[in-house]
């Protein structure tokens, strides 16, 4: 029997094409770089940086995209065995604008369908899924069948922590009003559940931090995470709240920050970490690759992040 993984991550994969010119909308951009990327999938590759056995569960096209996804998955140490093709669907593809600090439009290539939403039930390994220390899926991956049923079957197998990212992109959504209820249904699952405001309100209707954890735990997870943005991180469960300020830094490209963020708290709860030191670790991580243009290839090491940290503790 193999080992059991520590990560088993669930949903998105794309191709990221980032402009190579800061600042130029896309019409005028010259040349661009490709990366792995895909929020589950840079969550995975996030805890493989810090020597955590990770996997994804996820589907491509039968395509040269979806080739360079095996490529790079492999490269960044990251199990590929639950990465299959879906004949006559495409790779997605994922263009961005990067105008720092604050401004990055994100345009999803994901015609007609994308194969990641392809993941079928019959076809996962639940007895690795059930083994698995964590298993990491999205509200995205909620939003069509057959992605739906598996995902919230692989929740339910779990018998580690089932962690629920509120990811919410409603262009992903035929009807973004059916996402309230998705996510609920996933929360019940879950033992932690992680998002910004924007989400915590679709998912269980509070943006207030403290409300919003409160919603959240009332569901069913044990430890709510809310990202508010340049106010740091509010984390609780129902015993203590706990907030971290953010980590200031330039910023070169914000869209990979929340994948960061996600694999450092598999980091930190895999290794037992109290909460105070698992936010805190995790948003130094997330900063790192805010001021970093990529996503996959822009993920810190521990020695990374725990260097930021100090570089802030001695002001």
């Amino acid at each position: 029997m193999t080992e059991p993984h520590d990560l088993v991550t669930m949903g998105r994969v794309s191709v990221d094409i980032y402009p190579d010119q800061v600042g130029r909308p896309l019409e005028d951009v010259e040349s661009f770089g490709k990366y792995l990327g895909g929020s589950p999938t840079n969550v995975a590759v996030a805890a493989a940086r810090y020597g955590r056995r990770a996997a994804v569960i996820t589907r491509t096209g039968d395509d040269p995209f979806g080739r360079y996804v095996h490529k790079a998955l492999k490269e960044y140490g990251v199990d590929d065995r639950f990465v299959t093709p879906v004949p006559g669907l495409p790779t997605p593809l994922a263009f961005c604008e990067i105008f720092p600090p604050d401004d990055f439009p994100l345009y999803f290539y994901r015609y007609p369908k994308a194969p990641d939403l392809e993941i079928r039930p019959d076809e996962l390994d639940l007895d690795a899924i059930g083994r698995a220390r964590i298993v990491w899926a999205t509200v995205t991956g909620l939003s069509q069948e057959p992605s739906r049923e598996a995902t919230l079957l692989a929740l339910g197998a779990r018998t580690g922590h089932a962690v629920i990212d509120l990811d919410y992109r409603p262009m992903l959504w035929d009807d973004p009003g059916e996402a309230p209820h998705w996510a609920g249904r996933a929360l019940e699952r879950a033992t932690v559940a992680v998002g910004n405001l924007e989400e915590c309100a679709v998912a269980v209707g509070e943006r207030e931090p403290e409300a919003a954890a409160r919603a959240i735990l009332d569901r069913g997870p044990g430890l709510a995470i809310v990202k508010m943005g340049p106010d740091g991180v509010l984390a609780a469960t129902r015993e203590e709240t706990v907030r971290a300020p953010a980590v200031k830094v330039d910023v070169a490209n914000g869209l990979g920050a929340g994948d960061a963020f996600g694999g450092a708290v598999c980091h930190g709860l895999l290794a037992g970490w109290d909460l105070e030191r698992v936010i805190a670790f995790a948003g130094a991580a997330g900063a790192i690759v805010a001021s970093r243009i990529a996503c996959s290839a822009a993920m810190p090491t521990e020695a990374e992040v725990e260097a930021l940290l100090a570089e802030r503790r001695a002001g």
